[in-house]
């Protein structure tokens, strides 16, 4: 059995790329962290195989790759866009994947690092067409304004912070989100992530959104979730 942990702080993809491995016989998810002490508590106690880090996490590097080593938990990590991955590879790191992988790919990433072999997804547009028509064929059904939705979706916002980046109404977000699961056929939010992890072509298209940052809050009371460091450059 290969015990996984799942690091990403965005939880839709987060989850559908749980739900994803779960289904696999010889694959347990174990835990799915989001702060930097559950990370590191959770991969120092758990009987961890592979560890599917996301590059925002990449600040604690260093800790991670030291409790792995000990460990012995082979890193599989989620890079965003088209950046490099020999940077990843020459610092530890046994496997990368982008965030455009599809669910066949994820498993056999995780199965190969898991047994100690190197594995990289190379970006490859020239493949997606042919091999995506059906994400090809909802992108291109999909206005601007749906597609905007979809990117905030798949980053863990909820309805409202999406109306806020998309500037629009939560009921224009809530009308958008009916007419995206009929074009894509799904019925809800984590069926929507699974479909985009499935289809290349789609997912690709929803990492290029930009989305305008949302408004600053004014200070409460209570903190909110941590804004981490942005990744560390190569």
């Amino acid at each position: 059995m290969i015990n996984v942990i799942i690091a990403d702080q965005q939880a839709v993809f987060r989850a559908g790329t749980a739900k994803v491995l779960a289904v696999e016989e010889d694959i347990r998810i174990v835990g799915q962290p989001t702060l930097p002490e559950q990370l590191l508590n959770s991969l120092e106690k758990l009987r961890t195989h592979v560890l599917v880090l996301a590059t925002s996490y990449l600040y604690l590097y260093e800790q991670i790759r030291q409790i792995a080593s000990r460990q012995g938990t082979a890193l599989l990590l989620i890079a965003d866009g088209d950046s490099p991955t020999d940077k990843y590879l020459e610092t530890g790191v046994l496997g990368v994947v982008y965030r455009s992988v599809n669910a066949a790919t994820i498993v056999r990433a995780v199965r190969l690092v898991a047994r100690g072999e190197q594995f990289v997804q190379e970006p490859g547009p020239t493949a997606t067409r042919w091999e995506d028509s059906v994400g090809e064929r909802v992108r291109n059904r999909l206005s601007t304004r749906e597609l905007r939705v979809v990117a905030a979706l798949i980053r863990g916002y909820k309805n409202r912070e999406i109306a806020e980046l998309v500037g629009t109404s939560e009921q224009t977000v809530k009308n958008a989100l009916r007419s995206i699961y009929d074009k894509t056929g799904v019925s809800d939010r984590l069926e929507l992530a699974l479909f985009v992890l499935h289809h290349r072509t789609l997912a690709q298209a929803t990492a290029t959104v930009r989305l305008r940052p949302l408004p600053r809050r004014p200070p409460g009371p209570t903190p909110g979730p941590p804004n981490f460091p942005s990744p560390v450059a190569g």
